[in-house]
Parts: structure tokens; sequence; C-alpha cells
């Protein structure tokens, strides 16, 4: 067995799949329902929600620009936070804090992040959505040692055990910003370890701006938030708690029982009688949310969508709903003057019961003056986009494979991952016409490449499908199609489900853009 396959990748069939493979599609798919996980359950009490302030990340400042580059500098190290009443958690974060620190930069304006690893274990940063060179893309097995395990050395490559660069100390990511403004975020990206890194915190926002976008009446400033949703369980000394063997007992991903946002739990934030601008990610590992804003007296707030993945729609959208997967992001405004001061609103999940139902309370706490407005117009160099000639459609089937034995894998076209298989061959420059099908809720993600979906089911994309898109939610029993645009560089990149459990048990495959 090779390197890349001898990590428990196997898994055990859990009794709900034992009972699809009886019952067939249909029966799987509503047993899956809106389910992607099964629940951990903390141990620690769980705190009351809406009696914590929504923190906020810190803004990083560049350490110096050199020849026109703002150079960060980040440490992943432990930190020590107050997350539950009481209790003390130790993350592992960028500069010690979850989330880590945001990162806020220009369209054009290139970036240089060294990262330092000061953490016990290997660490990879992805930056998601980010359009970057191959080196810099994150690749799961480009392994930054930690700085313990090489005393003294400060940049030393050599070929790691998957024939990725291992590097010791610290690493230096190059991001050019040759993109439009956008919402992304960095994240661990190791190999067959991004789900329990990532649960401990190694994540955070990078903020991309462009002259289209200064030139619109938007919220900035104290109400543009930042908004990570993610779920976490706990130990009762106030430690993460995750699962020893997820890849034998979680198989469809693990489900915290303790709604975050921004690190906080069910937080509560005051804000004016105006427009906000929320630009929401879904940071979970596994979970899914069908966002609503319900008010205290039964009534309902909406959302008007002004931006997707990788940046602004052509026009607004209002929604009453969002349903947003892992890795997803959706760039919302919400106007607050249309409730009364005093007002109650609660973010509430859809797709949860029980106290993950609510997510966290805006509470309107005075009037104010308002100078944004909602443009007609967003992004004018938004574009449809239609195939190249000559190339064929290619179809990327994820689903649970049996192995034999009444073993089964995640798989992607039948296959695990191996970092020696390319699956396809990109023209750089050109555009594609891909097809994605599934047996489960899988969040599919394309490196390097932007989408836009033209089918779900055989029906035209719904409303929440618009927009450049760079990770797309597969239902169950599903296929959704897209046209893939590939630009920037050569060189070899990746497609995956970002169910993090999905993604650690081989659920990945290689794309080399020529």
């Amino acid at each position: 067995m090779s390197p890349a396959l001898g990590r428990r990748a196997f898994l055990g069939m859990t009794a709900g799949a034992g009972a699809a493979l009886t019952l067939g599609a249909a029966g799987f798919s509503h047993l899956a329902g809106a389910s992607t996980g099964r629940v951990l359950a903390s141990t620690a009490p769980l705190p009351q929600p809406f009696t914590v302030p929504l923190p906020i990340p810190p803004t990083a400042r560049p350490t110096r620009t050199e020849h026109g580059t703002d150079i960060y500098e980040l440490e992943q190290r432990e930190g020590r936070m107050t997350i539950l009443p009481g209790l003390t958690t130790t993350v592992w974060g960028y500069d010690g804090i979850f989330p880590g620190p945001t990162l806020a930069t220009r369209s054009g304006h290139p970036v240089k992040v060294r990262v330092h690893n000061n953490l016990t274990v290997p660490t990879v940063t992805h930056l998601h959505g980010g359009v970057t060179p191959p080196e810099s893309d994150g690749y799961p097995t480009d392994l930054l040692l930690p700085a313990r395990c090489a005393p003294g050395q400060s940049r030393d490559h050599t070929m790691g055990a998957h024939g990725g660069n291992t590097t010791t100390a610290y690493r230096t990511y190059d991001y050019p910003m040759a993109q439009q403004a956008a919402t992304l975020w960095y994240h661990d990206h190791r190999m067959d370890h991004s789900a329990p890194q990532v649960w401990r915190g190694l994540a955070g926002f990078l903020l991309i701006t462009d002259q289209e976008e200064d030139q619109l009446p938007l919220p900035r400033g104290e109400r543009d938030i930042p908004v990570m949703l993610c779920d976490r369980s706990f130990n009762a000394d106030g430690s993460f708690r995750y699962p020893d063997h997820a890849h034998d007992d979680f198989p469809d991903g693990v489900l915290g029982d303790v709604q975050l946002v921004n690190g906080a739990p069910w937080p509560v934030m005051e804000v004016s009688a105006c427009r906000y601008r929320l630009r929401l990610l879904n940071g979970s590992n596994a979970r899914r949310y069908q966002l609503r804003l319900d008010t205290e007296g039964g009534g309902h707030g909406r959302f008007v969508q002004i931006g997707s993945d990788g940046g602004l729609l052509p026009a607004p959208q209002r929604l009453d709903t969002i349903d947003i997967a892992p890795g997803e992001r959706f760039d919302v405004l919400v106007d607050f003057a249309d409730h009364p001061v005093g007002s109650r609103i609660h973010l509430r999940n859809l797709a949860a019961d029980g106290p993950m139902r609510e997510i966290m309370r805006f509470d309107v706490a005075r009037a104010a003056r308002d100078t944004t407005r909602i443009p007609t117009r967003l992004s004018t160099a938004y574009e449809d986009i239609t195939p190249s000639g000559g190339v064929p459609l290619r179809t990327f089937d994820f689903r649970r494979t049996p192995t034999g034995e009444d073993r089964q894998m995640w798989t992607i076209n039948g296959k695990p991952f191996h970092p020696d298989t390319v699956l396809a061959r990109p023209r750089l420059g050109s555009v594609e016409r891909w097809r994605f099908s599934s047996d489960f809720h899988h969040p599919v993600h394309v490196h390097l490449a932007q989408f836009q979906l033209t089918a779900r089911g055989n029906r035209p994309p719904a409303a929440k499908d618009a927009g450049w898109k760079d990770t797309v939610d597969v239902r169950p029993y599903e296929t959704v199609e897209a046209l893939v645009r590939f630009t920037g560089y050569k060189g070899r990149y990746m497609i995956h489900c970002h169910n993090l459990e999905h993604e650690d048990m081989a659920m990945m495959a290689n794309i080399q853009v020529t």
C-alpha cells in the first residue's frame, strides 16, 4: 500500500450507509437529509447563548514592504483563550489566536506571507480561493516542519514522503493578488490531518478590495464584518474535543455541539439601525447551514447578497435563506433600519435542531445616519463565460466506493487520492465544462480555478448558486454542472471534498494545468 493510502483510509461501513445499500439511492438520500456527519458531544457544560459579544479578528499589519510587496509574518503557535465561561482552551492558531489575524490587501498588490511553525506538528497553509503559483498553493504534502525539528535552519527544501516539498522552520507563500475584490480565507491543508488541525484553530480571513468596490456605496469600517461560522466540541477542562479515531468512528464527518462565530459561542452583537455588510464564511469541518434572520416578534429579515466565493455579483439579489456548505462564502447586506430600536434579530440555522439551531443574535441598540445604499449594479467586470472549443465534458463522481470485505472508501471517480495520479489536464486560459455527481453532501472545492454553475439536477442553478464560485455543495444523488475557468499559473493543483474528514480520508485528486 502506498504511503498516501496507509492512514486508516479504509472506512468501516456505518449502519446508515449499510441501510442505504439496501434501500438504494432514494433511501440513502432520505437517510442523509440535511446531516453531514455525526455529533461529538461535549463533556463540558454548554454556555448560555447571547451572553458574550461577537469578537472581530484583528487586522494584521505587514512587517515591511519590499519593492511594492507587503511582507507579513504569521506564527503558528499554541495560544490560550477563554471560549467557554470559566474554562481555558488551548488553540493552535496563527499568532496563537482563533480565528487568525485578518489579512487585508488590494487587488494587484502582491503579498508575501512568511509562516513560522512553532507547533509540534507539521502544517501546510492554503489560501482558499487564491490565484497563486503552485508552490504557494498549499499542496497537502508541502509540509512546514516544526521549528524545533530543525534548530538553526531557516529554509531547507527536501523531498517529502509523497513527492512534495518539506520546508523546515518557516515558509514564504507568494500571493500575487491578481484577482478581483473577494472574501478569501486561509487554513491548514496538511494531508490526513486538515480536519483536526483546522478544528484546533488554524484558520483566518484574507480580504481583497479593489477600485471597483471602492466606488460602491457599501458599508465600511465597523459595519463591514467578517463572520466565521463553525461548530466545535469541548472536553470538561475546556480543551477542544476531537475523536482519536475520526477515520473509523466518524467517517461521514465530525459535528460539534457548540456553535461558534468568530470563535465565540452563540454571541450577540449590538448594531445601529442601519445597513451592515456581513462576510459569511462556513469554516466548519462538516456542518452545513441554512441561514435565516428571525425577529423575536415572529417576523423575518432578508439578506441582500452582493458577492459569492470569487467576488461581487453583477447585481444584488434578495434572499430569504442562504444555504452555505463548508468552505463557501456569501457576502451579504442586512439593513437593521428595517427593525425598530430595541429589536432582537436571531441568525438561525434551519438545517439544525436544538441549541445548534441558534447561531447568534443582533440587538438593534441605537438610531444612526446611513449614507450607504444598495447599488443596482455591482461588478461591471463580471461576464458569463462559454466553454472553449474541442474540450470534452469532464465528470467527477464523489462517493463511497466498495473495496471488498464489507469496507468502503471516499473516492473521486472510484479512486482514492494518490499524489502521482492526475484526473484532469486543463489548459491554462481555457474554460472547461465539468459535471459533479455525489452520493452524499460533498462540498466540492477546486484550487486555482473559479467557476460558474450552469445546472443543478438537470435544472437551471438556484439563485443562491450565482456568481463566481470555488466551492459548491453537491447534494446526495445530485449532479451539478459548471463552466470552470483556468487563469493564473501552470502546475499541479487539486480538486477535493471540503468536508474535512472526507478530505483526510483520500477524497482528493490532482489537476495538472498545462
